[in-house]
């Protein structure tokens, strides 16, 4: 059986979820893949461990680096999984690129990985903020995807401190409608 709880954050509603011991999964109320590792028996329930993350994400939506001591459980394929790690290694206030975790597992592994292929594990991570994949962007600063919506990476990129000056959208048409959230 698998528990859920939720968290108002100041970029939106947020639903998390445990097997009772572990965090497995942390959406944004609507995102895309929302929910994507919830099994049909789900009970909403109040825990210890929905209690350790919403003190950790009031201290983070504080400008704060919070020490990751949550245990986390999410559920994926073993290359999603390799994936996941590499987010976790991202320090707090940096960014790396697809392509970069492409070839740290590259390295690791001896087989060729995509950033394309990096890029679908990264968008389906169910742990959202503490999982960092809102650290990763494109080649050359590039703001892709993100199952959040760009505006929220956007807020928590700024959030942690990291500088708008090299990243830019994808599209231009994008690019008018969020660039004074850049700035």
């Amino acid at each position: 059986m698998q528990f859920t709880g939720k968290y108002h954050s100041p970029v939106g509603s947020m639903t998390l979820a445990s097997d009772g011991t572990s965090l497995t999964g942390l959406w944004f109320d609507g995102q895309k893949y929302f929910g994507s590792t919830l099994e049909h028996d789900v009970q909403e329930k109040s825990l210890p461990i929905f209690h350790q993350v919403s003190v950790w994400l009031d201290c983070y939506f504080q400008g704060r680096n919070p020490e990751l001591t949550i245990p986390l459980a999410p559920c994926g394929s073993p290359f999603r999984q390799s994936v996941w790690e590499l987010l976790l290694q991202i320090p707090y206030g940096q960014l790396t690129t697809y392509g970069a975790i492409a070839n740290q597992l590259q390295q690791q592994t001896g087989r060729h990985v995509s950033a394309q292929a990096v890029g679908g594990a990264v968008g389906h991570n169910p742990i959202s903020i503490l999982i960092p994949c809102h650290r990763v962007v494109g080649a050359s600063g590039k703001l892709t995807g993100y199952a959040g919506g760009l505006e929220k990476k956007i807020h928590l990129l700024r959030l942690e401190g990291i500088s708008s000056d090299s990243l830019h959208m994808p599209k231009a048409d994008s690019i008018r409608s969020i660039s004074g959230k850049l700035r």
